[in-house]
Formats: structure tokens, C-alpha cells, sequence
């Protein structure tokens, strides 16, 4: 018969693992091993300026570095009215300029067309037009509320607006801020790009938030020339 005795182990403290340091001539032979071909990066800044809508300046790109944008820049126009009619707080006029460019995207997007008669109702409070707002809201906004629970409990905190004196220090005032319609603009500007088989967001911002990330997981296990500053993107010495 066989006896096991327990056995007591004495935890023993392991070091830290050093990180391996990583020279900025090192660092910089590393990266000319990189390979990006400026045909590549033209592209890259061309979706950018075409998602973004930055027409003219797609335009003055095209013709000094002989990229095409892959749509019509017309077309782009068409998409900032629509964007600046909704920044501005217009959004009749947002949703109309919608419709006229292809009246298909709110049919098939019950979200986004919630979203702006949302917005409508904001911009009706944000006028003062209390009793307008009241209306709008039980005949436009209650039905689909009813539908929806996401949507009931967005008109219930927007319509809460209406119980507060000082709207703007209201637990919901932000719906107030100018950021409200930045973030409908842009879920409508997003729409359009979908229905013109476009990117809805340019690749450039995705790839830098690839690159923090990149950063940070790195940063574990080792000391290298790092960017901390995206605008000039600099290179830092490893901090050892």
C-alpha cells in the first residue's frame, strides 16, 4: 500500500521580465524594411476626402496625383447639402434632399428615419414651440415608439426635455448640443455611402486606432521608438 504525504511548497518570487530595448536606428532600419507604395497611400487619402466629403479638395487631389476617386464627385455634393441642411438644424429640408437623392434609404432604414423625426422634435423644443413639439411627438413619434421599445424609451427622454425649466442642465439636455446633430448627420451621411455601394467610414481613423493599439500590446514587452503624438507623428525615444 502505497502512502502519499502532502508536500508544502515555499512560493518563490519570480523577477520581472526585462523588456527588450528596441534603438531608434534600429526602430527606423525596421521600418524602411516596410514597403508602402505611394499609389497605396494616395488612395488611403483619397477615401478619406471622398468620405468625408471634402469635394474640392478630392478634385485638386485627383489631378495632382492622378488618383481617381472611385465615385462621381457629384455625387458628394449631393451628400454634404444633405449632411450640412441636418448640421444646421434643418431637417425637413435634411430629410426632402434625402428623398430627391435616392428614396430608398429611409424606406429600408427604420432607425435612421426614427432618428431624424427625433431630431425634428428636438429642434421643435429647442425653438420654444412646446405645444408644436407635444403634437409632433404623439403623432409622428408615439406610433413607433409603440413599435419599438428602443425607440419608446429615446422619445421618453427626449419628451422629458419638456418638464425641465433649465433644459440645458437637465439630466437629457446634451440632446440639446450641437453633438446631437453631429451624431444624426453622420448616421445619415453613413446611410448614403451604403446606398451608393461606398465605405461608410474612411480607412485612414480605423488604421490609427490599429496603430495605438498596436502601441499598447507592444508596450508589454518592449522599449521602443514610440509615436505619441498622431498629428506630427514624431518619434519618441524608448523609455527604459
Amino acid at each position: 500500500m502505497f502512502y502519499y504525504l502532502p508536500y508544502r511548497f515555499n512560493p518563490i518570487e519570480v523577477p520581472p521580465m526585462s523588456k527588450k530595448v528596441i534603438t531608434r536606428d534600429e526602430w527606423e532600419r525596421k521600418l524602411k524594411d516596410v514597403k508602402i507604395t505611394k499609389e497605396d497611400m494616395n488612395k488611403l487619402i483619397m477615401n478619406f476626402l471622398v468620405t468625408e466629403g471634402y469635394v474640392d479638395t478630392a478634385e485638386k487631389f485627383r489631378i495632382e496625383s492622378g488618383t481617381e476617386p472611385g465615385v462621381d464627385l457629384a455625387t458628394i455634393t449631393d451628400r454634404m447639402t444633405v449632411k450640412q441642411a441636418l448640421q444646421s438644424g434643418n431637417v425637413e429640408d435634411a430629410i426632402e434632399k434625402v428623398n430627391d437623392l435616392n428614396p430608398t434609404i429611409l424606406d429600408t432604414n427604420p432607425q435612421l428615419y426614427f432618428h431624424l423625426q427625433q431630431q425634428r422634435l428636438i429642434e421643435l423644443i429647442r425653438s420654444g414651440k412646446i405645444e408644436e413639439a407635444l403634437e409632433f411627438a404623439q403623432e409622428e413619434l408615439a406610433p413607433r415608439g409603440e413599435e419599438n421599445q428602443s425607440f419608446l424609451e429615446e422619445l421618453e427622454k427626449t419628451v422629458a426635455l419638456l418638464v425641465f425649466e433649465d433644459v440645458k442642465n437637465c439630466p437629457y439636455g446634451d440632446l440639446l448640443d450641437v453633438s446631437q446633430r453631429l451624431k444624426t448627420a453622420s448616421e445619415l451621411n453613413a446611410a448614403i455611402l451604403t446606398s451608393q455601394s461606398h465605405e461608410k467610414d474612411p480607412k485612414l481613423p480605423s488604421l490609427l486606432k490599429k496603430l495605438i493599439w498596436t502601441q499598447n500590446q507592444l508596450d508589454e514587452k518592449a522599449a521602443y521608438p514610440k509615436i505619441n503624438n498622431l498629428t506630427t507623428a514624431a518619434l519618441d525615444d524608448p523609455v527604459v
